[in-house]
């Protein structure tokens, strides 16, 4: 069992209480963990589904701009935020894992350890209604 950051665990907790859907991942970008408000909108409890690799993200959730173009990795919010050690905000369109597209808006930051080094990073986001 591979050893975590008190810091991840910690934000894990705190993501377990929250109504915002939140997804947590690793200093690499491998997902470990979204809460049960995302499961709502992912399609899909975290228990069934696990550690996503970093690769893998962008191509399980098929995440694209608002005009419908695919999302290169280096763009998606989380991505940017942990790269560039900064707090990014993005629409984006995505596929749950039940197979429904929805609209998204992300808000994604950096989670830093002691001495300022990178642990993780986190997404909240949400469902953007069609206006």
């Amino acid at each position: 069992m591979v050893q975590r950051d008190v810091g991840l665990i910690l934000m894990r907790q705190l993501a377990s209480g929250l109504a915002v859907p939140t997804l947590i991942a690793d200093e690499t970008g491998d997902m470990l963990f979204f809460n049960e408000s995302a499961e709502v909108l992912l399609g899909r409890r975290f228990d069934d589904v696990g550690d996503i690799l970093h690769g893998e993200f962008t191509e399980a959730f098929a995440l694209r701009d608002d005009r419908g173009s695919p999302l290169p990795e280096d763009q998606v919010p989380l991505n940017v935020a942990m790269r560039e050690l900064r707090a990014v905000h993005r629409r984006v369109i995505g596929r749950g894992f039940d197979g429904v597209d929805r609209n998204f808006e992300i808000t994604a930051f950096p989670l830093l350890g002691a001495g300022g080094h990178l642990i993780g990073g986190v997404a909240m986001f949400w469902e953007r209604k069609q206006q």
